[in-house]
């Protein structure tokens, strides 16, 4: 398995050259660098943990500033660990970058969603609603939690109100339609969980299918130079 820190930009359209327009991501993910590498034998199994985002020496700790010169770069504000082996050829203090992956890989992509606040059940877990009727008094309430064989206690998982959104989701199989390396950009088709500037980890995806027929973008810089010469 690859992967790879960055940063969530944002959301734009693409056209290929037979007319078919693609809504992608734009994420940002300037260089990451292998911070550390765990072996079987050392610590019970295979990962590289990449940093990624420099951050100021007087605002970073002792502890990560010693784990960092190992790797012999800066401070890193973000860390995470990509296990297997896919990234085993990478030693401590080697950069990643974008053109890990190529056009055409199918990738999940794992971020913080959106926080929306204190919310209901109803619109949480999707909970049935009471009847309509005037003076039912139960419209959108949680009811009765704890009834039935339960000997008074609530069940863990019970379906009620309260924090949506602000959690770890991953959005899985995703094609990567562009990889741009001087400006350590990646298009990935879709969207991406979290707002933007958000953290996110672009990963090989775990279903079956690795790549995918990569998809011929419309060139709209070579059509300006011809509009240009005419």
């Amino acid at each position: 398995m690859k992967g790879i820190l960055g940063k969530k930009l944002g959301m734009t359209q693409v056209f290929t050259t037979d007319g078919k327009l693609i809504p992608v991501t734009v994420i940002g993910a300037t260089p990451n660098v292998v911070m550390q590498k765990k072996t079987i034998e050392t610590d019970g199994y295979e990962a590289v943990q990449l940093g990624f985002e420099d951050v100021k020496e007087q605002r970073a700790t002792k502890a990560i500033k010693g784990h960092s010169a190992k790797a012999e770069t800066g401070p890193k504000k973000h860390f995470r660990e990509v296990r297997g082996n896919g990234m085993s050829e990478f030693e401590v203090g080697t950069e990643i970058k974008v053109d890990l992956f190529a056009t055409g890989d199918v990738v999940d992509v794992t971020g913080i969603s959106k926080g929306k606040g204190y919310s209901g059940a109803v619109k949480i877990n999707n909970q049935a609603l009471g009847p309509k009727t005037h003076g039912s008094r139960f419209h959108r309430s949680a009811g009765s939690i704890a009834t039935g064989g339960t000997v008074g206690r609530v069940a863990k998982g019970t379906v009620m109100a309260g924090q949506y959104g602000g959690y770890t989701t991953t959005n899985r199989n995703l094609e990567v339609i562009g990889v741009d390396v001087d400006n350590n950009l990646i298009l990935v088709s879709g969207n991406v969980p979290g707002p933007k500037r958000g953290l996110v980890m672009v990963k090989t995806t775990t279903k079956s299918k690795k790549h995918v027929e990569p998809v011929q973008l419309v060139d709209f810089s070579a059509n300006e130079a011809v509009v240009e010469e005419d």
